[in-house]
């Protein structure tokens, strides 16, 4: 047993070290000024924001996605989201779990923002505005995380079209979320790949520790049975 449990934490590390080294060289090349990242960036914020203004409709819709998945309101969902399975299905271990790298992640964007310092990007008649620093892009960052989250945990409830239609919508809100902090001029894409990288590696990485760490049965193969919530009791 402690055997299996160092291993998944040796798995975990090595998945998050994975994901967190090109995230350092992100890191590194934004603070060095490198040209290699900083013009390129600002070529494409130029493009995306003089797209935004052309097409007042698209303008409008960005914003208001902006503040639907604000981070408080993805983090609350995903709160509300591992409640309503612990509730219904009694997976309390899952739940907790998915809870935990949640939370964790809205503390790790917070803190790489910190960390980096790097400035929001300069528009002239920018498109919109945000307050705080830019890399990585808590949005991104914060949806990744919690998407790819809410995904694992409700997997072993998912019958084979919900294994398609789950992943699929998780994927659309993490691009459209991307897409629509360049497209407003707030971030850089590198903001974006890195929070997507990092949103990524923590929810991979808490999850293959956490997995290895509580090696029960695994009901993930079948769907869940509404009517019987307990038969999910406990499930991994």
């Amino acid at each position: 047993m402690h055997r299996h449990r160092r291993h998944a934490l040796l798995r975990a590390a090595g998945f998050g070290l994975l994901f967190a080294a090109p995230v350092a060289v992100l890191a590194y090349l934004v603070r060095a000024q490198s040209d290699v990242v900083v013009e390129r960036d600002k070529k494409v914020i130029r493009a995306a924001t003089d797209w935004t203004r052309e097409h007042p409709a698209a303008h409008d819709a960005l914003l208001v996605w902006q503040e639907v998945f604000n981070v408080r309101w993805v983090v609350l969902g995903g709160v509300v989201v591992c409640v309503a399975v612990w509730r219904r299905y009694g997976m309390r271990s899952r739940a907790l779990w998915a809870l935990g790298t949640i939370l964790v992640a809205w503390g790790v964007q917070i803190g790489l923002k910190t960390l980096v310092g790097r400035a929001r990007p300069v528009v002239e008649d920018a498109v919109a505005h945000a307050p705080g620093s830019s890399f990585p892009s808590g949005h991104t960052t914060q949806m990744t995380a919690t998407a790819v989250t809410l995904t694992l945990l409700v997997w072993p409830l998912l019958g084979p079209r919900g294994r398609v239609i789950v992943p699929v919508a998780a994927g659309t809100l993490i691009v459209l979320t991307g897409a629509d902090r360049v497209l407003l001029g707030v971030h850089y894409p590198s903001d974006v790949v890195a929070g997507v990288l990092v949103g990524g590696a923590l929810a991979g990485a808490s999850y293959l520790g956490w997995s290895g760490w509580n090696p029960l049965p695994d009901h993930s193969a079948e769907p869940a049975e509404p009517a019987d919530p307990a038969a999910h009791r406990g499930a991994p």
